[in-house]
């Protein structure tokens, strides 16, 4: 690090982030805290604590999104903003969007200790339900904030349970005042683990993300009749299950056969009805999504995936609507915060490589209305959304720090 160079205290981050972990602890060395649940409410609290001890307003709006913001000498000038989340999937880890929140804080902690202030404000953001564990879509927060998603359509999303996203919100106390996406920033910077093995095993702590991974989900119903398992001829069946079977095996073919140049399918989810012992399926829902780095390989992926539903759907004597759901990897980050991360690092001594994310991240919402940038931290063999995600302090510090500096950095411009 270079001789004027703000540091974080790493410790201090360490022990936020081991008092995270006990809330929602989950098979001892993960977390279970699902959005808008107790667990989540509990954390959110401490969050909003620690913030207003560390000298924040805070700002809640409609869809509980917390802004904590540090104020500038100058109120009129849009703040740097600084984001993730703090909900986890069913099995999850205990770094996830969480060390993103937690060194935004440590930003604002750290020029506390130094009594530095900065022009522009500091805003720390904690997003609501980033993942999609509870309410599906994921990101939701944040791209109901920057209008990709219409308010009342996330309020009206149901849980498995039914429960909807404005009964969670009021459960929980944190259907917030303030109105959705009326906030400027003039830059939104976010810090998160890789969630793929890239740093890990190249021995680089720190990578500067240029953009995604070109990504799209869909949601296919397949249709049949239901029947018994034992009487009904195997000639007759319009089995949906088997129809689901076919999209899925052929979807993960087409996976593997793309993967030499980072291809990506995936079945996330699956119901069946009536999903019973003695009775075949007649309606399958699946959650489908598949990305690429190259666009032209994601439109020839899209043509493959097309043809093998259709072939299952065929193969199987079912029928099968496809819906497009969520998109994203197509935002490209601010080139001017980019290079602000470029420089920075160069400035403090610290390696760096450039990259691309593989996984979603609120940053792409935020990007389609803010100058946006991101940061990722090594973490054990890009193990994530599992109960084993790990990190080490000594490799996550660089990356904290490069957010420290270029965030002030940007705040005095």
């Amino acid at each position: 690090m270079a001789a004027n160079a703000l540091e974080i205290d790493a410790q201090r981050l360490w022990d936020s982030l081991e008092r995270s972990a006990a809330i929602g602890r989950f098979r001892d060395v993960g977390l279970r805290r699902l959005a808008l649940s107790a667990e989540d409410k509990e954390m959110r609290d401490l969050f909003v604590a620690w913030a207003r001890d560390a000298g924040c307003s805070v700002e809640i709006d409609r869809l509980g999104n917390i802004f904590a913001r540090r104020p500038g000498s100058d109120p009129a000038l849009p703040p740097v903003a600084i984001g993730s989340h703090l909900d986890t999937q069913i099995c999850g880890g205990r770094y996830d969007g969480i060390l993103g929140v937690l060194c935004g804080l440590e930003v604002v902690r750290t020029l506390n200790d130094r009594a530095i202030q900065t022009k522009r404000g500091i805003e720390v953001i904690c997003w609501t339900n980033e993942e999609g564990a509870r309410f599906s879509p994921p990101m939701m927060g944040s791209m109901a904030f920057a209008k990709v998603l219409p308010l009342e359509t996330v309020l009206a999303t149901t849980d498995d349970a039914g429960v909807t996203v404005a009964e969670a919100l009021d459960e929980i106390g944190y259907a917030g005042r303030a109105p959705l996406g009326q906030r400027a920033f003039d830059a939104y910077l976010e810090l998160h683990i890789e969630q793929a093995p890239v740093l890990d095993r190249e021995g680089c702590d720190i990578g500067i993300v240029v953009g995604g991974y070109r990504t799209q989900a869909l949601r296919l119903t397949v249709k049949g009749d239901t029947g018994h398992a034992g009487g009904t001829p195997m000639a007759m069946r319009r089995n949906a299950l088997v129809g689901a079977g076919y999209v899925i095996a052929s979807l993960n073919d087409i996976g593997l056969a793309y993967a030499v140049d980072e291809g990506r399918t995936t079945t996330t989810r699956i119901e069946s009805f009536p999903n019973l012992p003695g009775t075949y399926a007649e309606q399958v829902k699946l959650t489908v999504d598949f990305r690429h780095i190259d666009p032209a390989r994601f439109d020839a992926m899209r043509r493959e995936v097309d043809a093998a539903i259709a072939a299952a759907a065929e193969k199987a004597n079912v029928e099968i609507d496809v819906a497009e759901g969520w998109s994203w990897g197509t935002e490209l980050f601010a080139a001017d915060c980019i290079e602000l991360l470029r420089t920075t690092a160069r400035e403090l001594g610290l390696p760096y490589r450039e990259m691309r994310s593989q996984a979603g991240h609120d940053a792409y919402a935020v990007a389609t209305m803010a100058p946006t940038a991101m940061i990722f931290t090594p973490c054990h063999e890009g193990i994530s959304h599992n109960v084993n995600e790990a990190i080490e302090l000594a490799r996550s510090v660089p990356g904290a720090n490069l957010l420290l500096n270029a965030a002030v950095a940007r705040a005095n411009r």
